[in-house]
């Protein structure tokens, strides 16, 4: 293990790693209450999307962690997951389960084009401001909705949304969440946000808010609801014209969500390591490889697209080196599944400030956009405002594909436009068209 896992090499030992590994099981364990109570609400038991989402976050990472030796976890990817519940079900009207085979069928896709080695040139083809656009928007969506679940925001007749009534009593819960939240996250508490989820739901419980858990500790709840509905709902669709475009869409959304969370994620993490050399990253198929298996894989069982999160980085801060710091974090993953009856206590209120600080985490990356080339900030803006604003992260995508080539044209500069770009803006040109039939 120690051979095999470069210990010497990288200067750690078991003890760092296991460290590191469970600092950032801590940072992101947040993840195996939201994302059920968000894939709730796109019609999916909550149970089984709790075992689905900590199953796939283990296989995943412990993939990662064996195949690509990285100390970076995964799990199912937040704004991927909202996507999935607020613009594909409940937007565009598609069944949660067929919305599944679309995350299983882009899985299947990355798969092959990693292989073959053609993702990588992909994300290269596409434009780094644009890539940093789309994580901020993501950021802002997901922020949005958190806001929205904590009732400061709700919707208004005249004026499309206004400040909801902050003397509800579930609404200061929510606010109190965030400010403990905040003040976690400022003073550099490794696990902030699932330390915030758990102080706010205690708070919860103590002022009657949210009732109490019969348990801590419970069984595994059944994976029965969601496991295999990728499959089963295909015989009973009927394949019209209109359901193939918005499933065409809706995987090529998927894939390029993917694409940007992925790519920023490992090369941010990796090179926080000093893994990157030469501005390569080493082992990068092998990592991507077990990204989009764990996408795959996580379809089956029933969740969103799984990515690799950003939070572990906290682990590499902590001292994580190799990929046995992912190893210790799969198992925990593992042994979470145990701790179901939790769930009872964690609402949209007790989630809502982890949405919106995950939020603003997503959104620092606006500083790397060059605002003061209107070539770039234009597609740029459109990318970021349009995704909360028409409650889509499709459509913020597609207007900053569009926008990008025709400013950078019109700029003199059509030599840094990969043609890749080229065929994006006809893609994304008729996606609209689509929408519009």
């Amino acid at each position: 293990m120690n051979r095999y896992f470069e210990f010497e090499k990288w200067k750690t030992n078991y003890r760092q790693e296991s460290v590191a590994g469970l600092t950032t099981f801590l940072s992101m364990a947040y993840i195996l209450f939201v994302n059920p109570l968000i894939l709730s609400d796109a019609g999916m038991d909550q149970g089984a999307v709790f075992t689905a989402t900590a199953l796939s976050a283990a296989i995943g990472t412990l993939i990662m962690g064996l195949i690509a030796r990285y100390p970076i976890a995964l799990a199912p990817g937040m704004g991927l997951n909202a996507f999935f519940a607020y613009t594909v079900v409940l937007g565009i009207g598609i069944e949660w389960q067929l919305a599944l085979f679309g995350v299983l069928l882009s899985g299947i896709i990355f798969i092959l084009i990693t292989l073959f080695g053609i993702r990588e040139k992909i994300i290269n083809a596409i434009p780094a401001q644009l890539k940093y656009a789309a994580a901020a928007g993501i950021g802002l969506f997901i922020a949005f909705i958190g806001l929205q679940n904590a009732g400061v925001v709700v919707p208004d007749e005249e004026t499309a949304v206004a400040l909801g009534n902050m003397t509800s009593p579930a609404t200061i819960l929510a606010c109190f969440g965030l400010v403990v939240t905040a003040i976690l996250m400022v003073l550099g508490i490794k696990g902030g946000i699932f330390y915030g989820m758990v102080i706010t739901a205690a708070a919860g419980v103590i002022t009657g808010l949210i009732g109490l858990p019969e348990g801590i500790v419970g069984s595994v709840p059944s994976l029965a609801p969601t496991f295999g509905s990728a499959f089963s709902i295909l015989g009973e669709m009927e394949w019209t014209s209109q359901l193939i475009v918005q499933m065409l869409i809706v995987v090529l959304t998927f894939l390029f969500v993917d694409f940007f969370d992925t790519a920023g994620t490992l090369y941010a993490v990796a090179n926080q390591a000093g893994f990157v050399k030469d501005n390569k990253l080493p082992r990068a198929g092998r990592a991507l490889l077990a990204d989009s298996s764990a996408t795959s894989i996580g379809a089956i069982l029933g969740t969103s697209t799984t990515t690799a999160y950003i939070e572990s980085s906290s682990g590499v801060a902590a001292g994580g080196r190799t990929g046995f710091a992912s190893i210790v974090t799969a198992a925990l993953f593992l042994l979470a599944m145990f701790f179901s009856p939790l769930l009872i206590v964690v609402t949209e209120e007790v989630t809502a400030p982890a949405l919106i600080i995950v939020g603003v985490l997503m959104a620092s990356s606006l500083r790397l956009i060059e605002w003061n080339k209107l070539e770039i900030a234009l597609p740029a803006f459109l990318t970021v405002v349009a995704m909360p604003l028409t409650y889509s992260i499709a459509t913020g995508i597609a207007l900053g594909f569009i926008f990008y080539p025709i400013t950078m044209l019109l700029k003199g500069k059509s030599r840094e436009i990969h043609p890749v770009m080229y065929v994006l803006f006809f893609v994304f040109i008729a996606y609209f068209a689509f929408l519009g039939e």
